[in-house]
């Protein structure tokens, strides 16, 4: 019998990225680090880590899953995912002898661009890049251009290879044909003030998201009216405020179906909806798919043998 296996992603540590595995060996590369593997792998299983990946199918169909998205994938799926947020590629087509090379992936870190960019104005290009990554992003028409800047990454070293990945990276933070895969998003505002105080209305809503509230309640407790917090809320996160919480709450809704066995009615009252029925309706308009159906799929994150 199987082991049965946490329903939680795993932690991928430093330690067990090997060569036999398709990592470039530890003191061959700098601030990128180029991986390519086929499957079946180790390391096509459900999983985060605390670098940013971007990652290019070459071959096969399946499903991917990142973070509480869950949709198909064909040769020339390109995604960046940030730190920390699950993922995993599926294949549902793979000969009986698996296939040699499906993914080619570039792994690094933001804090060395971060840092570069307070002094390198050029840099800051990338940083509302970073910032949506957070969700996970797919990004068409790019994947041909992708590749052949991979297979260079791949041959060079040195300042020849962070010159051909920063290119790659301007590539991505100009892309305007792209969508967010996983969760809410936040537009952002030009000045501090604003920021902050968007900040703590979403903080607030996230806080308390399961339990019952108005938008009356929250413009009172910010001191705006409701025609011009409508205004705000919509320029801040380009949702209004019943469709932004209603999203939050099927966002919460995927992770408990995802790493819990409790009922579906159970989880629409965990998350905040008394009405099972609006609970579906909601979760199907925003996830294109009942939760009974969410959860089936779902399952297919870990691959085969789960």
């Amino acid at each position: 019998m199987a082991t049965p296996r946490s329903k939680t992603p795993e932690l991928e540590h430093d330690v067990g990225r090997t060569p036999n595995l398709g990592y470039e060996p530890v003191g061959t590369y700098g601030f990128v680090r180029y991986l390519e593997h086929g499957v079946p792998n180790p390391l096509v299983r459900w999983h985060y880590h605390d670098e940013y990946e971007l990652h290019l199918i070459i071959g096969s169909h399946g499903k991917a899953f990142v973070g509480d998205y869950i949709g198909p994938f064909e040769p020339g799926h390109f995604v960046l995912t940030g730190p920390r947020l699950p993922h995993n590629w599926i294949s549902t087509d793979l000969p009986e002898e698996g296939l040699p090379l499906r993914d080619l992936c570039l792994q690094f870190n933001d804090g060395p661009i971060r840092q570069a960019a307070a002094l390198i104005p050029e840099l800051a290009e990338v940083l509302p890049l970073l910032e949506r990554a957070r969700y996970g992003i797919e990004f068409f028409g790019l994947s041909d251009r992708a590749r052949e800047r991979y297979a260079r990454i791949k041959q060079l070293h040195g300042l020849q290879r962070f010159a051909e990945f920063t290119a790659l990276l301007g590539d991505l933070a100009r892309c305007t044909d792209y969508r967010l895969l996983s969760s809410v998003q936040l537009q952002g505002f030009d000045d501090d003030a604003s920021l902050a105080k968007i900040g703590g209305i979403v903080e607030y809503i996230t806080e308390h998201s399961a339990e019952p509230f108005s938008m009356s309640q929250l413009c009172a407790k910010v001191g705006m009216t409701e025609s011009a917090f409508s205004r705000y809320f919509r320029r801040a996160t380009g949702n209004t405020f019943t469709d932004f919480v209603n999203r939050l709450r099927i966002t919460r809704a995927c992770q408990l179906l995802m790493e819990t066995d409790r009922y579906i009615t159970n989880v629409c009252y965990d998350v905040g909806f008394n009405n099972v029925a609006n609970f579906n309706r909601r979760f199907l308009q925003i996830k294109g798919m009942t939760p009974k159906e969410f959860r089936r799929q779902a399952e297919a994150r870990f691959g085969p043998g789960s």
